[in-house]
């Protein structure tokens, strides 16, 4: 073999199940990805992946032949970097997933820097609210907020991020400031009802219970959004109290567009790691790109 394109061809074609994708996520075209991952077959002498016109199934034979592939370009990859300084331009594309809002408001402002820092890295960003398949989909590396869901994972907690409960001036000015949960009840408070799934029953309002664990109090709430963005949108509008993360709505909360209210009663910090699919699997760029993550949300985290 007279390099490793093949290796990494048949990988990314094993874990996504389909050449068509595997070969979108490297960049190059499927007939170059089918011919390598045929020779790569010829080669070894056994056949790798079953092929039929809906899908490409991985054989037993490709399994071993997998697991060993992998740790084989982990260990080239470390060996080119064994040596390698910080000044040493980092290479190659890297492909990671971002949750949208933290992505619009802190990440991508932040990003020109690690770009002009790397300018020989490609970088794919995939920003969605719903959890990826690392290995099927191909990722490098995500950023996850709340329970990572898959103890496969290889996870590494960042910390946690501050939530706070916040209202619009137009809110304020017509149902008042609550300054016990008490309030929020006596004063006719009513709260925007954030969930993923429409329809789905109202999580409450979150709040210490003073035991060190949290509880809910049922709130009314006229509005049920499934986006972040709207639910900020509609707290802005002064449609109702909302609870949310710091980072998404500092830039409203200096400017009086929204206002802090019950800080001693804010919600439970959400948990933020990075997760990678395979923990020998880090390649350098893998690790700066963590490593500079890390940096840009050390701000926001407790």
């Amino acid at each position: 073999m007279h390099n490793l394109e093949p290796l990494l061809i048949f990988i990314r074609v094993a874990e996504m199940g389909s050449f068509t994708r595997a070969a979108d996520s490297l960049g190059i075209q499927k007939g170059r990805a089918s011919t390598a991952v045929r020779k790569l077959e010829e080669d070894v002498g056994v056949r790798l992946l079953h092929r039929t016109t809906r899908s490409v199934q991985i054989t037993e034979d490709g399994r071993a032949y997998h697991a060993r592939a992998r740790d084989i370009l982990a260990s080239v990859d470390d060996l080119q970097s064994m040596f390698a300084k910080d000044h040493v331009a980092l290479r190659g594309r890297l492909r990671v997933d971002l949750p949208t809002e933290l992505a619009r408001t802190t990440i991508i402002p932040a990003l020109p820097e690690f770009m002009a820092a790397h300018p020989d890295l490609e970088l794919e960003i995939s920003s969605t609210d719903r959890q990826v398949d690392l290995v099927q989909e191909g990722f490098d590396c995500v950023l996850r907020i709340g329970p990572i869901g898959d103890e496969t994972l290889i996870a590494r907690r960042l910390g946690r991020l501050r939530m706070v409960n916040a209202a619009s001036p137009i809110y304020i000015a017509r149902y008042g400031i609550p300054q016990t949960l008490e309030d929020l009840q006596l004063q006719t408070h009513h709260t925007i009802h954030y969930s993923r799934t429409l329809g789905a029953k109202p999580y409450g309002w979150e709040y210490p219970d003073g035991d060190g664990d949290f509880a809910t109090l049922p709130l009314p709430g006229a509005l049920h959004v499934n986006s972040v963005q709207t639910y900020e949108a509609a707290g802005l509008a002064g449609m109702g109290l909302i609870q949310a993360a710091y980072y998404g709505i500092r830039q409203h909360l200096e400017s009086g567009a929204l206002v802090e209210v019950l800080p001693d009663f804010r919600p439970e910090p959400l948990n933020v790691s990075l997760v990678v699919a395979h923990r020998q699997n880090l390649s350098r760029r893998v690790r700066a790109f963590m490593g500079w993550i890390e940096q840009v949300l050390r701000p926001y985290l407790e």
